[in-house]
Protein backbone atom coordinates (compact mmCIF):
# COMPACT_ATOMS: atom_id res chain seq x y z
CA UNK A 1 0.00 0.00 0.00
CA UNK A 2 1.18 3.50 -0.62
CA UNK A 3 2.88 5.49 2.41
CA UNK A 4 1.43 8.44 3.57
CA UNK A 5 4.42 10.90 2.45
CA UNK A 6 2.85 13.51 0.74
CA UNK A 7 4.93 13.97 -2.82
CA UNK A 8 1.73 16.24 -4.55
CA UNK A 9 -0.23 18.85 -2.39
CA UNK A 10 -2.65 20.70 -4.59
CA UNK A 11 -4.76 23.32 -2.62
CA UNK A 12 -5.90 25.15 -6.25
CA UNK A 13 -8.64 27.84 -5.25
CA UNK A 14 -9.58 29.22 -8.77
CA UNK A 15 -7.62 29.20 -12.22
CA UNK A 16 -9.77 30.68 -15.22
CA UNK A 17 -9.39 30.56 -19.09
CA UNK A 18 -8.39 33.52 -21.15
CA UNK A 19 -11.70 34.27 -21.52
CA UNK A 20 -12.84 34.56 -17.90
CA UNK A 21 -14.22 30.42 -17.81
CA UNK A 22 -13.38 29.27 -14.33
CA UNK A 23 -12.12 26.21 -15.27
CA UNK A 24 -11.14 24.26 -12.07
CA UNK A 25 -12.19 25.82 -8.37
CA UNK A 26 -11.57 24.98 -4.41
CA UNK A 27 -9.51 22.13 -5.11
CA UNK A 28 -7.65 20.48 -2.55
CA UNK A 29 -6.29 17.23 -3.05
CA UNK A 30 -2.72 14.90 -1.65
CA UNK A 31 -1.34 12.03 -3.32
CA UNK A 32 0.89 10.10 -1.04
CA UNK A 33 4.44 8.27 -2.14
CA UNK A 34 4.00 4.99 -4.16
CA UNK A 35 -0.64 6.14 -4.54
CA UNK A 36 -1.91 5.13 -7.41
CA UNK A 37 -4.46 7.53 -7.83
CA UNK A 38 -7.33 8.51 -9.99
CA UNK A 39 -9.04 11.47 -11.10
CA UNK A 40 -12.30 10.52 -12.65
CA UNK A 41 -14.33 12.64 -14.63
CA UNK A 42 -16.48 13.21 -17.72
CA UNK A 43 -15.16 14.76 -20.97
CA UNK A 44 -14.99 18.86 -20.11
CA UNK A 45 -14.48 18.61 -16.41
CA UNK A 46 -11.22 19.98 -16.08
CA UNK A 47 -9.17 16.42 -15.70
CA UNK A 48 -6.41 17.53 -18.27
CA UNK A 49 -6.31 20.85 -16.80
CA UNK A 50 -5.22 20.20 -13.17
CA UNK A 51 -2.82 17.46 -14.49
CA UNK A 52 -0.88 20.30 -16.17
CA UNK A 53 -1.29 22.56 -12.92
CA UNK A 54 0.13 19.84 -11.48
CA UNK A 55 3.00 19.16 -13.63
CA UNK A 56 3.91 22.82 -13.49
CA UNK A 57 2.94 23.97 -17.58
CA UNK A 58 0.28 26.29 -16.13
CA UNK A 59 1.02 28.86 -13.95
CA UNK A 60 -1.53 31.37 -13.34
CA UNK A 61 -3.97 29.95 -11.31
CA UNK A 62 -4.70 30.96 -7.54
CA UNK A 63 -3.47 29.04 -4.86
CA UNK A 64 -0.33 26.30 -4.05
CA UNK A 65 0.60 23.14 -5.45
CA UNK A 66 3.85 21.96 -3.78
CA UNK A 67 6.05 18.64 -5.39
CA UNK A 68 7.63 17.34 -1.89
CA UNK A 69 6.98 20.67 -0.32
CA UNK A 70 7.93 23.05 -2.71
CA UNK A 71 6.04 25.26 -4.75
CA UNK A 72 5.95 24.16 -8.44
CA UNK A 73 6.05 27.46 -10.05
CA UNK A 74 8.76 28.63 -8.53
CA UNK A 75 11.04 25.49 -8.89
CA UNK A 76 12.95 25.46 -12.63
CA UNK A 77 11.73 23.07 -15.01
CA UNK A 78 14.28 20.73 -14.77
CA UNK A 79 14.17 20.25 -10.92
CA UNK A 80 10.32 19.10 -11.63
CA UNK A 81 11.12 16.95 -14.72
CA UNK A 82 13.50 15.30 -12.53
CA UNK A 83 10.93 13.95 -10.35
CA UNK A 84 7.96 13.90 -12.36
CA UNK A 85 6.36 14.02 -16.01
CA UNK A 86 3.48 14.48 -17.81
CA UNK A 87 2.11 11.32 -20.56
CA UNK A 88 -0.28 13.25 -22.95
CA UNK A 89 -3.33 11.56 -24.31
CA UNK A 90 -2.91 11.57 -27.98
CA UNK A 91 1.34 9.59 -27.91
CA UNK A 92 1.18 11.43 -31.05
CA UNK A 93 1.84 14.96 -29.29
CA UNK A 94 4.93 13.72 -27.48
CA UNK A 95 6.98 11.58 -29.62
CA UNK A 96 9.37 12.71 -32.30
CA UNK A 97 12.59 10.97 -33.15
CA UNK A 98 12.64 8.63 -35.59
CA UNK A 99 13.15 5.36 -33.52
CA UNK A 100 11.68 4.49 -30.08
CA UNK A 101 15.71 4.21 -28.33
CA UNK A 102 16.37 7.81 -30.04
CA UNK A 103 12.80 9.20 -28.27
CA UNK A 104 13.54 7.62 -25.25
CA UNK A 105 17.27 9.09 -24.89
CA UNK A 106 16.46 12.53 -25.68
CA UNK A 107 15.16 13.15 -22.20
CA UNK A 108 18.40 11.38 -20.38
CA UNK A 109 21.27 13.66 -23.09
CA UNK A 110 18.84 16.83 -21.95
CA UNK A 111 19.75 16.30 -18.77
CA UNK A 112 23.27 16.12 -19.11
CA UNK A 113 24.02 12.38 -18.95
CA UNK A 114 27.17 10.74 -20.29
CA UNK A 115 26.33 7.93 -23.31
CA UNK A 116 27.24 5.23 -21.33
CA UNK A 117 24.23 6.35 -18.74
CA UNK A 118 22.00 6.95 -21.31
CA UNK A 119 22.67 3.78 -23.00
CA UNK A 120 21.87 2.09 -19.74
CA UNK A 121 18.99 4.49 -18.54
CA UNK A 122 17.01 3.54 -22.32
CA UNK A 123 17.42 -0.47 -21.84
CA UNK A 124 15.88 0.04 -17.98
CA UNK A 125 12.85 1.90 -18.93
CA UNK A 126 12.36 -0.30 -22.57
CA UNK A 127 12.52 -3.12 -19.81
CA UNK A 128 10.06 -1.67 -17.58
CA UNK A 129 7.59 -1.05 -20.68
CA UNK A 130 8.16 -4.41 -21.89
CA UNK A 131 9.36 -2.98 -25.06
CA UNK A 132 13.10 -4.15 -24.95
CA UNK A 133 12.68 -5.68 -28.68
CA UNK A 134 11.49 -2.32 -29.89
CA UNK A 135 14.51 -0.29 -29.77
CA UNK A 136 15.56 0.44 -33.34
CA UNK A 137 11.97 0.25 -34.55
CA UNK A 138 10.46 3.37 -36.11
CA UNK A 139 7.80 5.29 -34.22
CA UNK A 140 5.84 5.65 -37.38
CA UNK A 141 5.88 1.36 -36.99
CA UNK A 142 4.03 1.45 -33.63
CA UNK A 143 0.86 0.41 -32.91
CA UNK A 144 -1.02 3.04 -30.71
CA UNK A 145 -1.04 0.88 -27.78
CA UNK A 146 2.79 0.83 -28.29
CA UNK A 147 3.37 4.73 -28.75
CA UNK A 148 1.93 4.86 -25.40
CA UNK A 149 4.13 2.55 -23.59
CA UNK A 150 7.30 4.66 -25.41
CA UNK A 151 5.78 7.70 -23.79
CA UNK A 152 6.04 6.19 -20.32
CA UNK A 153 9.47 4.61 -20.94
CA UNK A 154 10.76 8.24 -21.96
CA UNK A 155 9.73 9.90 -18.58
CA UNK A 156 10.94 6.67 -16.82
CA UNK A 157 14.42 7.54 -18.44
CA UNK A 158 14.75 10.00 -17.05
CA UNK A 159 13.92 9.10 -13.42
CA UNK A 160 10.76 10.38 -12.92
CA UNK A 161 9.33 8.99 -10.00
CA UNK A 162 5.85 10.72 -10.23
CA UNK A 163 3.65 9.97 -13.40
CA UNK A 164 0.83 11.92 -14.07
CA UNK A 165 -1.39 10.33 -16.71
CA UNK A 166 -4.04 11.74 -19.39
CA UNK A 167 -6.60 9.45 -20.32
CA UNK A 168 -3.54 6.60 -20.92
CA UNK A 169 -6.05 3.61 -22.04
CA UNK A 170 -8.15 5.80 -24.26
CA UNK A 171 -7.98 4.68 -27.81
CA UNK A 172 -6.90 1.43 -27.42
CA UNK A 173 -9.36 -2.16 -27.64
CA UNK A 174 -10.41 -3.85 -24.79
CA UNK A 175 -7.28 -5.88 -23.98
CA UNK A 176 -4.69 -2.75 -24.85
CA UNK A 177 -6.57 -0.69 -22.08
CA UNK A 178 -6.40 -4.05 -19.71
CA UNK A 179 -2.64 -4.51 -20.87
CA UNK A 180 -1.76 -0.68 -20.02
CA UNK A 181 -3.62 -0.95 -16.87
CA UNK A 182 -1.28 -4.07 -15.63
CA UNK A 183 1.77 -1.94 -16.89
CA UNK A 184 0.96 0.85 -14.41
CA UNK A 185 -0.41 -1.53 -11.75
CA UNK A 186 3.00 -3.04 -12.04
CA UNK A 187 5.13 0.61 -12.10
CA UNK A 188 3.49 1.43 -9.03
CA UNK A 189 4.20 -2.22 -7.18
CA UNK A 190 7.28 -3.04 -8.21
CA UNK A 191 9.08 0.07 -8.96
CA UNK A 192 7.45 2.20 -6.95
CA UNK A 193 6.07 4.99 -8.71
CA UNK A 194 3.77 7.15 -7.92
CA UNK A 195 0.42 7.52 -10.49
CA UNK A 196 -2.32 10.14 -10.77
CA UNK A 197 -4.38 9.14 -13.58
CA UNK A 198 -7.25 10.77 -15.39
CA UNK A 199 -9.72 9.04 -16.82
CA UNK A 200 -13.52 8.39 -17.18
CA UNK A 201 -13.01 4.74 -17.24
CA UNK A 202 -15.03 3.61 -14.91
CA UNK A 203 -14.48 -0.37 -14.98
CA UNK A 204 -11.39 -0.05 -14.75
CA UNK A 205 -10.86 1.97 -11.91
CA UNK A 206 -11.96 -0.77 -8.86
CA UNK A 207 -9.83 -3.06 -10.03
CA UNK A 208 -6.39 -1.27 -9.79
CA UNK A 209 -6.72 2.27 -7.79
CA UNK A 210 -5.64 2.70 -4.57
CA UNK A 211 -7.95 6.01 -4.10
CA UNK A 212 -10.20 7.97 -6.52
CA UNK A 213 -11.63 11.64 -6.69
CA UNK A 214 -14.07 12.46 -8.87
CA UNK A 215 -14.01 15.94 -11.00
CA UNK A 216 -16.97 17.53 -12.07
CA UNK A 217 -17.51 21.05 -13.54
CA UNK A 218 -14.15 21.63 -11.85
CA UNK A 219 -14.74 20.92 -8.93
CA UNK A 220 -13.91 17.79 -6.58
CA UNK A 221 -16.99 16.44 -5.60
CA UNK A 222 -16.16 12.99 -3.87
CA UNK A 223 -12.94 11.34 -2.99
CA UNK A 224 -11.91 8.12 -1.04
CA UNK A 225 -11.19 4.40 -1.82
CA UNK A 226 -13.49 3.30 -4.74
CA UNK A 227 -15.73 1.57 -2.41
CA UNK A 228 -16.82 5.00 -0.86
CA UNK A 229 -16.82 6.61 -4.02
CA UNK A 230 -18.92 4.78 -5.70
CA UNK A 231 -22.81 4.88 -4.54
CA UNK A 232 -26.12 5.30 -6.32
CA UNK A 233 -26.46 5.27 -9.87
CA UNK A 234 -28.51 8.76 -9.35
CA UNK A 235 -24.93 10.19 -7.81
CA UNK A 236 -22.53 9.29 -10.46
CA UNK A 237 -25.55 10.77 -13.24
CA UNK A 238 -25.17 13.82 -11.30
CA UNK A 239 -21.32 13.93 -12.05
CA UNK A 240 -22.09 12.86 -16.13
CA UNK A 241 -20.71 9.30 -14.87
CA UNK A 242 -22.41 5.91 -14.15
CA UNK A 243 -21.27 2.88 -11.94
CA UNK A 244 -19.50 -0.18 -13.01
CA UNK A 245 -21.29 -2.12 -14.89
CA UNK A 246 -21.20 -4.92 -12.48
CA UNK A 247 -22.24 -2.91 -9.90
CA UNK A 248 -24.93 -1.46 -11.82
CA UNK A 249 -26.27 -5.04 -11.80
CA UNK A 250 -26.51 -5.89 -8.18
CA UNK A 251 -27.35 -2.73 -7.99
CA UNK A 252 -31.02 -3.09 -9.69
CA UNK A 253 -30.75 -6.63 -8.16
CA UNK A 254 -31.07 -5.51 -5.62
CA UNK A 255 -33.52 -2.23 -5.87
CA UNK A 256 -35.83 -3.35 -8.53
CA UNK A 257 -35.67 -7.25 -7.39
CA UNK A 258 -35.39 -7.30 -3.83
CA UNK A 259 -32.80 -9.74 -3.66
CA UNK A 260 -31.01 -9.79 -0.39
CA UNK A 261 -27.27 -8.22 -1.22
CA UNK A 262 -25.27 -6.82 2.02
CA UNK A 263 -23.09 -4.99 -0.30
CA UNK A 264 -22.55 -3.59 -3.90
CA UNK A 265 -19.83 -5.18 -5.40
CA UNK A 266 -17.35 -3.50 -7.99
CA UNK A 267 -15.64 -5.86 -9.26
CA UNK A 268 -16.25 -9.28 -11.04
CA UNK A 269 -14.98 -11.18 -8.55
CA UNK A 270 -16.13 -9.49 -5.67
CA UNK A 271 -20.10 -10.05 -7.60
CA UNK A 272 -19.29 -13.70 -7.78
CA UNK A 273 -18.57 -13.94 -4.20
CA UNK A 274 -21.69 -11.80 -3.41
CA UNK A 275 -23.72 -14.00 -6.02
CA UNK A 276 -22.82 -17.41 -4.22
CA UNK A 277 -23.30 -16.16 -0.25
CA UNK A 278 -26.58 -14.72 -1.36
CA UNK A 279 -27.79 -18.13 -3.06
CA UNK A 280 -26.54 -19.96 -0.26
CA UNK A 281 -28.34 -17.99 2.18
CA UNK A 282 -31.80 -18.47 0.13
Amino acid sequence: MFSTDVRISVSLESFKYPDGTVALSDIHLEIGRGEFCGILGANGSGKTTLLKIMDGLIKDYQGRVLLDGEEVHRLHPRDIYRKMGLVFQNPDDQLFAHTVSEDVAFGPRNMGCGENEVRGRVADALLAVEMSEFGGKGIHHLSYGQKKRVCIAGLLAMGHEILLLDEPTAGLDPMGEYRMMELLTRLNRENGVTIVMATHSVDLVPIFLHRLHILSRGKLVRGGVPEEVFTAPEEMANVKLRLPHIAELIHRLKHEDLLPFGRIPLTIGEARREIVETLRER
